[in-house]
């Protein structure tokens, strides 16, 4: 007999749902004001590096699916008890690398690319660990797709350059506030 679980197909049906809505809108209802101010500000130093909204806006809306489908999956408790750790141990290195753009960019000439770039590939791998039974190999291709784009050592050289100074200060006021906060 096949098994047939209404709880999973709900969740199924919640996360195709979200997927297919996960635009400016839907990520202003699931992420909170601060949060929703640094991906703006992402989107415009990503639009700016790369000379193209349409890329810009794919990785960002890349990033608000995965970040959907992830509370989604947390909030109904799909993960186990390994799969708890990994994500305390994924917040953790999320935090790290927040507090570490923010030294970069509060102090003069210690910004090294290499190292950020490490840490948001560490946040990568974690989190592909994390949700590779829950989520699909298309959703795989969005984790990697953002955390690739924003690890990019080019791009973050950039952002830490005299052309972005307006966007840095704005991200890490953001990234201040939300670790502040305890949110992040």
């Amino acid at each position: 007999m096949e098994s047939f679980s209404s709880k999973s197909l709900a969740l199924q049906a919640e996360k195709k749902l979200l997927s297919k809505m996960a635009g400016r809108s839907v990520a202003h209802l699931f992420i909170d004001e601060t949060s929703s101010e640094v991906l703006d500000e992402l989107y415009r130093v990503s639009k700016d590096y790369t000379h193209s909204r349409p890329q810009a806006q794919r990785v960002i809306k890349d990033l608000v699916k995965v970040a959907v489908k992830v509370a989604v999956l947390h909030r109904n408790g799909c993960f186990g008890p390994g799969e708890l750790a990994l994500a305390t141990r994924f917040r953790q290195k999320l935090r790290q690398g927040a507090m570490t753009a923010l030294s970069f960019g509060e102090v003069d000439f210690t910004f090294e690319a290499a190292v950020l770039a490490g840490l948001l590939t560490e946040c990568r791998d974690v989190l592909l660990e994390l949700v590779g039974h829950h989520l699909t190999p298309k959703s795989h291709s969005r984790i990697r797709h953002v955390f690739d784009h924003f690890s990019d050592p080019g791009l973050l050289t950039a952002l830490y350059g005299p052309d972005f100074t307006q966007h840095l200060g704005k991200i890490c006021d953001g990234l201040r506030k939300l670790l502040d906060e305890g949110k992040l």
